[in-house]
């Protein structure tokens, strides 16, 4: 099915998304509840088995790697007195963003409102739990800043 399964899916999301550019991939068993609320720019794409928030906002030519999964919620754990799961959950403070030209490698994992500022590199397997820099290279669990993409000797 490959190109077909691609063009099918494409199309479904151009009607489903608030936003969708052009040259738009979402791979095989993405999920995405409504995706009502998810934009998402040109030539970007959702790579295999992502999960992603429903206020996901990606920005363009952005690369995901399989098995990314960006999560919407955290357990609540405040009440010692109280089991966790009885506790709920964590409303979303911030809408998680992935600015321009953004590389995501395989299975990375990212908590609730991150902001990957543009051309940013994370690689595989990162547990993000913060934020970084423009033209960082990220990695680690927990992340951690390798090093920046830009010579910082040519100003």
């Amino acid at each position: 099915m490959g190109g077909v399964g691609k063009w099918l899916r494409y199309r479904l999301v151009k009607v489903i998304f608030k936003k969708c550019g052009k040259n738009v991939t979402v791979e095989r068993r993405v999920q995405f509840g409504s995706g009502r609320g998810i934009t998402i720019g040109d030539n970007s794409g959702l790579g295999v088995n992502a999960v992603v928030p429903n206020n996901i906002q990606i920005g363009r030519d952005v690369m995901m790697g399989p098995d990314c999964y960006f999560l919407s919620v955290n357990h609540k754990f405040d009440s010692t007195d109280i089991p966790m799961w009885k506790q709920g959950y964590t409303l979303p403070q911030h809408p998680t963003i992935i600015e321009d030209n953004v590389w995501i490698g395989r299975q990375v994992t990212a908590t609730p409102g991150r902001h990957i500022s543009s051309g940013t590199v994370i690689g595989a397997c990162c547990l993000l739990c913060k934020d970084f820099p423009q033209n960082s290279i990220v990695g680690g669990n927990p992340s951690k800043l390798i090093r920046s993409r830009v010579d910082e000797s040519n100003g």
